[in-house]
């Protein structure tokens, strides 16, 4: 692989999608959950059943291959925070979003097909470029003009906005608590102090007449 595509990938994808899942773990072969369906990020080396995760790879980045008639998905929830999978059409199946991991056979798509996969051609659902995860990677090696590695710059630029939208939050929240204040503990108005009453003198008559 160029060094242009290896920026473009990470290291361990390309194993993965060449690895072949669901056999019978030689280790834990009569155990309930001894099919390979575990793939380690760090190690980049086989697929491992449920056992072998716990014995070894209990803190490593480990992620579930799942299937979906006889073909290998990945969960979205999974796999799009440590890659970008942008540009993959993605399906829901027993209620979880997955992706397929590589290209599933299929006769070329006819006329009237809005969207088909850039690569192998299949048809799409939506307005999607590839099908899978392994056509991407064909894309990538061909054109260069898509990647999996999640841009730095846009987590930064989301941080940044969520630090300036904590910012106005915590802005409005102590406007709202001066106005609260001033709505509890209302200005109070000083009157002048009055003048004391003046006690009313006898009244006395006018004078008579002579």
């Amino acid at each position: 692989m160029f060094e242009q595509e290896a920026s473009l990938v990470p290291p361990w994808l390309e194993p993965m999608l060449r690895t072949a899942f669901f056999t019978v773990c030689r280790t834990h072969g009569d155990a309930a959950r001894s099919e390979c369906n575990m793939y380690c990020l760090d190690c980049n080396d086989q697929a491992f059943c449920f056992y072998c995760r716990s014995s070894k790879h209990k803190d490593h980045q480990v992620i579930q291959i799942r299937r979906s008639s006889y073909h290998d998905v990945v969960r979205v929830g999974e796999i799009q925070n440590i890659m970008d999978i942008s540009g993959v059409q993605t399906y829901v199946i027993n209620s979880a979003r997955v992706v397929f991991l590589n290209e599933r056979p299929q006769p070329r798509s006819g006329k009237g097909v809005a969207h088909i996969c850039e690569i192998c051609g299949r048809s799409l659902l939506d307005p999607f470029r590839f099908c899978s995860l392994g056509c991407k990677l064909a894309g990538i090696k061909r054109d260069g003009n898509a990647s999996f590695t999640l841009e730095i710059k846009n987590e930064a630029f989301m941080e940044r906005k969520e630090g300036i939208s904590r910012q106005v939050s915590s802005r409005k929240q102590e406007e709202l608590r001066e106005d609260s204040q001033h709505d509890i503990y209302p200005p109070t108005t000083h009157k002048p102090p009055s003048s004391a009453r003046r006690r009313k003198g006898v009244p006395h008559r006018a004078p008579f007449g002579s």
